[in-house]
Formats: C-alpha cells, sequence, structure tokens
C-alpha cells in the first residue's frame, strides 16, 4: 500500500481521533482509580492490573477502528464498504467539543489530588524524629514456647523508650495488632501515626539467642538503623537495655533530653517473666475469663520473683479488671488490687502502671475523687505520656461530670495507643453522654472490628442507638454482647423503648433476678429508662449499701439526668462524696 493513501485510509475510518480520545480517556480512569481505589482499601495489585488492561484496550480499540466502521446500516466489516463510499464524520467543532470536557474533568482531577494530598505531608513532617512504634519481634525460633520471649523482648521495648519524656511511643496494645500482619510499613506508620518502626526478630539456637533489629522510615520504608546482637540467654535483660538505648541514641539523644538512661529491669527470672507475658496476652483479651486467667499468671509471676514491680503492677490491674466486671462482689479484687500497688510502688515508685490502677482503686472502692486525683497528679507529672494514666484522670474527669475535659484526654490517650479498645470504648461512652452519636457509632464499630469478643462494646453501640431512637436496633445489638450484666441490661432497656410492656417487665425481672446483689446501679438506671422515680433511688440506696463500685457513675450517668431536679438525687450524690450537677 502507497504511504500516503494508508495515513490518508487511518484519517478516513477515524483511527487517529479513536487513538487521541481512548488516550485522553484512559488517563482520566487512571486518575480516576488512583483517587478511589486507595479510598476503598484495595491491595496495590488492583492498579496495577487496572492500567494493564487499559493499556491492552488501546491496541483493541486501533483494530476495532480500522477493522469495522459504524454506517447509518449498523456496524460493518471495513472490506464490505466501497472505497468510494463516504464514512461517518467526526466534524471538528464536535470533536474539539468533546476534548474540552475532557481536559475539563482531569483539570478537576489533578486539583482534587493535589488538595487531597496536602494535608498529608502537614500531619507527618512534624513528628517525623519524635514518634515510634515497636513492632512484635519476629520468633524465628524452632520452639514456638519462644513466643512469649520475643513479645517480651518488644513489650520491654515499648516500655524502655516510653520513660524518654519528649518521645511519644505507640502503646502496646496498638502496636501488637500487627502481630503475624504482613502490612507495609507506610500503612502501620498511617494507622498508628508514627513516622518510625523499630522491627525485629528473635532466633534462639542453644544457650544463645541472635536479635536483629532495623529503625524504619515508615514513611518510605527505608531504614534508617540497623543492628544484630550475639547474647547469652541468661543476659537478657542486659541486652533489652542495649537496644533500647541503641535506639535512643539514633533518635537523636540532644533532642530528646539529657536524662534518657533506662532503669534496670527488678525481674530477674525468666520464668517470671514468661508468666508476666501470659498474664498481659489474657488481660488484652478484655473478657471476664480472660481477666482471670491473666490474675493467675501475674500472681504466678509474683511468686517467682517478688521483686517483680511491673508484674505486681500488671497484677493490680488485673484486680481492678475484675473489680470492673464483677460490681458489688468486686470489693475483694480491688482490694487485692491496692495489696498489689502497695507492693509495686514499695520497689519502684515511680511506676506509672502501679500509680494509675492505685487512682482507679481510690475512685471504684475508696469512692474518694480527692486521693485519686492527687496520685494521677504525681503520676502525669513524672509520667505525661502514659496512656493509662491520661484514660484514668479521664475517668475521674467523667466521675466528676467534666465531660469536655474527660473526651480531651481520652483522645490523648488513644493518640499514644490508637488500637486499644478499652481506650475507645471509654471515648464512645463519654462522646454518647455528650450526644456526639454519629462519632461515637463509628468508632464502637471499629473497635469492634479489632476485637469483636470484647465486652461492652455491642451494649455501648446499644445504647447509641437508644438515643436515637432506634428500638429495635439497640435489642439486636444488646443480644450480642457477650457479657452477661451489659446484655441483659440493654436488652431491658431497649424493651423499655420498644414499649413493649409485658417485655420490658420480664427483661427487668430477669435482670434483677441475675443481678441484683452484684449489680443493683444498672438495675436503678433501667428503672430510670421506665421513668419510676421511686424505684430509682431505692436501687441506688441498695447499690450504696453493696458499695457497687458503679454508684460513682452516678453524676454522669446520662439515664439519670432526668433526676437531677430532685433533691434526692443531690443528697446521694453528696452522700457518695460527687460533685452535684447543675
Amino acid at each position: 500500500m502507497n504511504p500516503k493513501n494508508f495515513f490518508a485510509e487511518l484519517k478516513r475510518r477515524n483511527v487517529y481521533k479513536v487513538a487521541v480520545a481512548y488516550a485522553v480517556i484512559a488517563w482520566l480512569l487512571i486518575q480516576a482509580g488512583s483517587i478511589l481505589l486507595p479510598t476503598f482499601e484495595a491491595p496495590s495489585w488492583v492498579m496495577k492490573v487496572f492500567v494493564a488492561l487499559i493499556a491492552a484496550g488501546f491496541v483493541v480499540a486501533l483494530i476495532i477502528s480500522w477493522g469495522f466502521e459504524m454506517t447509518p446500516q449498523g456496524m460493518k466489516r471495513t472490506g464490505e464498504i466501497s472505497p468510494n463510499e463516504r464514512l461517518p464524520y467526526w466534524s471538528k467543532r464536535k470533536f474539539a467539543a468533546v476534548m474540552a470536557v475532557l481536559a475539563l474533568t482531569a483539570t478537576a482531577l489533578l486539583v482534587f489530588k493535589i488538595i487531597r494530598g496536602t494535608p498529608n505531608v502537614d500531619v507527618i513532617a512534624p513528628v517525623q524524629d519524635k514518634s515510634i512504634a515497636v513492632l512484635p519481634m519476629v520468633n524465628q525460633s524452632s520452639d514456638p514456647n519462644q513466643e512469649y520471649f520475643s513479645d517480651g523482648l518488644s513489650e520491654e521495648l515499648i516500655n524502655r523508650l516510653g520513660q524518654i519524656r519528649e518521645l511519644r511511643v505507640i502503646g502496646r496494645t496498638s502496636s501488637f495488632h500487627f502481630k503475624d500482619k504482613e502490612d507495609d510499613s507506610r500503612a502501620v506508620g498511617q494507622a498508628l501515626g508514627v513516622a518510625n518502626l523499630l522491627e525485629g526478630s528473635v532466633r534462639k539456637e542453644g544457650a544463645r539467642v541472635r536479635i536483629s533489629v532495623a529503625l524504619v522510615n515508615a514513611l518510605d520504608g527505608s531504614q534508617r538503623w540497623s543492628h544484630s546482637y550475639d547474647r547469652e540467654l541468661k543476659d537478657i535483660f542486659g541486652l533489652q537495655t542495649e537496644i533500647a538505648q541503641s535506639i535512643a541514641d539514633q533518635l537523636r539523644v540532644a533532642l530528646l533530653g539529657e536524662n534518657n538512661e533506662t532503669a534496670e529491669p527488678s525481674n530477674k527470672s525468666l520464668d517470671a517473666y514468661n508468666a508476666y507475658l501470659r498474664g498481659e496476652f489474657y488481660f488484652a483479651q478484655f473478657t471476664p475469663e480472660s481477666t482471670r486467667r491473666s490474675i493467675e499468671f501475674h500472681e504466678e509471676a509474683v511468686r517467682l520473683d517478688p521483686n517483680y514491680a511491673k508484674a505486681y503492677g500488671a497484677l493490680a490491674w488485673s484486680y481492678c479488671r475484675l473489680g470492673f466486671f464483677t460490681g458489688a462482689w468486686g470489693n475483694d479484687a480491688f482490694a487485692r488490687a491496692r495489696k498489689a500497688t502497695e507492693r509495686a510502688l514499695a520497689l519502684n515508685p515511680d511506676l506509672a502502671l502501679a500509680r494509675s490502677a492505685l487512682a482507679y482503686v481510690h475512685m471504684n472502692l475508696d469512692w474518694n475523687l480527692t486521693a485519686a486525683e492527687e496520685v494521677l497528679r504525681v503520676t502525669m507529672e513524672r509520667a505525661p505520656l502514659d496512656s493509662t494514666s491520661k484514660n484514668v484522670l479521664a475517668i475521674l474527669r467523667s466521675y466528676q461530670n467534666r465531660g469536655e475535659e474527660a473526651v480531651g484526654l481520652r483522645r490523648e490517650a488513644i493518640q499514644l495507643d490508637p488500637l486499644n479498645v478499652i481506650l475507645q470504648g471509654n471515648l464512645v461512652a463519654d462522646l454518647t453522654t455528650l450526644g456526639h452519636y454519629d462519632e461515637a457509632d463509628e468508632l464502637a464499630r471499629k473497635a469492634l472490628d479489632l476485637q469483636p469478643s470484647a465486652a461492652q462494646l455491642h451494649y455501648l453501640i446499644a445504647r447509641i442507638c437508644l438515643m436515637r431512637g432506634q428500638a429495635d436496633a439497640a435489642l439486636q445489638e444488646a443480644q450480642l454482647e457477650p457479657v452477661s450484666i451489659y446484655r441483659l441490661t440493654g436488652i431491658a432497656l431497649a424493651q423499655v423503648a420498644r414499649r413493649d410492656q409485658v417485655a420490658a417487665d420480664e427483661a427487668l425481672r430477669v435482670l434483677i433476678e441475675r443481678h441484683a446483689a452484684d449489680n443493683p446501679f444498672r438495675i436503678a438506671i433501667v428503672y430510670a429508662s421506665r421513668n419510676e422515680g421511686d424505684k430509682v433511688f431505692e436501687w441506688l440506696e441498695r447499690a450504696y449499701n453493696a458499695h457497687d463500685p458503679r454508684v460513682i457513675n452516678t453524676a454522669w450517668e446520662e439515664l439519670l439526668k432526668p433526676f437531677r431536679s430532685d433533691p434526692r438525687f443531690a443528697a446521694f450524690c453528696q452522700k457518695v462524696g460527687l460533685p452535684v450537677p447543675q
């Protein structure tokens, strides 16, 4: 074929215009995909396949435009059309209009990407050298029992780096969310809100252990520093100090302050250490059953090493958690928690874990908010970046009916430990009381995705549904709650909202039958939802006499707000030692 005739034929068959139009549309589709696919958290390979299909489609489009033509009688093969027959022609005006529309669309997409991309840089840059998450060390030993040892090393690093006041260190619960997962460093950094990640592995060979660690830039995955340590297993505690100090040096010691020496661990027993780690494993599951298991292992840890301050602090919190779950039957648990904090603080007066537990005991067992305030004042001075202490201070503020302050502290605690469902659940409760239902609902469901078996989350969502007037949805959520007291309380509240008197009476009867002795306060709030004032104060008095720890929440409980004008409410608050809400 004459080349001149060939190019003329390309023009006659609109091949040029198909190529230009396809290229522009393909570019627009790729830009749209680069925006939408990350929004829906699509894997990176989806975008690659998408681009490959578009590229292959370009060749197909050109072949079709050459071999087929659209005629007034429909699609025909080019060979069936006479060379003299005039084909439908795209006018210059129409083609220019189409190109203008596509150009405007491209400009809009480009502007959107620029605007959307700008905040990310501003958020990450200020914390680049002052924030870190220690990811769980990978156990590369043949013995699966060494898993607790590698987890323990990760936790010890978190604790030691957390002693550096100016360094923001993500808490254990959030860091361990990525255990056995293969998320890339950028995704982990964004999820935890840090610019640095510490990754590593542990390999035990006979009586020796090899630990490899690397400090990774969360923005691009590049290594900033790496090192390996070969030591005898018996010297592991000294090794932990050495690793923590090396990492602190890499994070610009001069910027982080002069006094960043890490204290020697009190525990010198590997068996006690493993028992402590097993206790922490069960404690993180946040159920009554797992809490009892955590107590068993923490008790074993302090039995094996009576000078293990941190294990005493962990034991104190396990007993506090048991007291939280068991209501009026939990007074003995809170008393045991107090003894554990006293022992821990005798061994290490600055242990924030123990001091925060002591403040929690003052609030829930002693109903002494003043004592709790003083303990937390000192604790926050010595450990301002401890997420547990911030959370306990938030609890105190809510008991004092200072909800906005409580929410601010909750947010700060979550920033330090962003995947901790306990912290998230506490924030959900306060947001609900303040009327921020949409944010509370979203946060509660995210927490439920992280830990579906955790206590109280379905109950909290049921409470949100009730505040929104969604009684049937509240009932469905309450029925999913795994812990009896929350499940039965939620069902009783939902049945009242559904205006089914028979079902509401039956739900209340079951609640009283099963939990009158251990949770009279929650029975009081069900009567509050039924607007039975005399019964409300009768059961509040029962809760007071049984020393139900939940009594301390009287001033902040949303369902009791309608009774604040009743003189009996002010008198009850004064008797408990609570500020009287206005």
